[in-house]
């Protein structure tokens, strides 16, 4: 696949746990030609975890990318009205901006890019990442499901011993996911 004519917005909400399979996921997308423009969460710009600082990721995506990306909600409305994003991906996408998104509330720098970009009637690509997908945020799975424009990467539940409601999305079908979705397409499965 050849994104070489493809500018991603990639929003980046707080499935910590995730964030390394993800900087993987951009390095392919850049690797392919992407102009992948990184769209952070407060939380992932000042959480620091077990899984390392805010400071450091966010240093190793915008090398990665070449690009500083957006950080706050008034730089993120620009989005709409200037149409420049082919495809905005939400990887990992969390239980709460699932809800949020679901629910049309905008208070995040990548609610913000998602409800601005969806506004161009151009896909929006979800790769979730929550402890109850199969839980509370099931309804909102099922819900975004049959919106328009909007897709979702392949996935399944991740521990269904000690976390049963638990899923992830397959990240490693994002570039096969974004490719479809920019046909129209839903890749399938979607459960795997």
């Amino acid at each position: 696949m050849d994104f070489s004519k493809c500018t991603i917005g990639f929003g980046i909400t707080g499935s910590f746990c995730t964030h390394e399979k993800i900087k993987k996921e951009i390095k392919k997308l850049v690797d392919k030609g992407a102009n992948v423009i990184p769209i952070f969460s407060y939380q992932t710009q000042q959480c620091d975890t077990r899984f390392g600082s805010a400071a450091d990721f966010i240093k190793d995506i915008t090398s990665i990318t070449e690009n500083e990306g957006i950080r706050t909600i008034s730089q993120a409305e620009p989005i709409g009205p200037n149409n420049f994003l082919d495809v905005m991906v939400i990887a990992p996408c969390t239980g709460n901006s699932l809800a949020k998104l679901n629910a049309g509330i905008s208070d995040t720098p990548v609610l913000m890019a998602a409800k601005a970009h969806m506004r161009n009637g151009r896909p929006l690509v979800i790769s979730i990442s929550t402890n109850d997908a199969l839980g509370i945020n099931f309804k909102n799975i099922g819900a975004l499901m049959h919106m328009k424009n909007i897709y979702f990467v392949p996935f399944g539940q991740d521990n269904y011993k000690a976390k049963p409601c638990s899923m992830i999305a397959k990240t490693e079908l994002l570039p096969e996911t974004i490719e479809m979705a920019m046909k129209g397409k839903q890749i399938q499965p979607i459960l795997r």
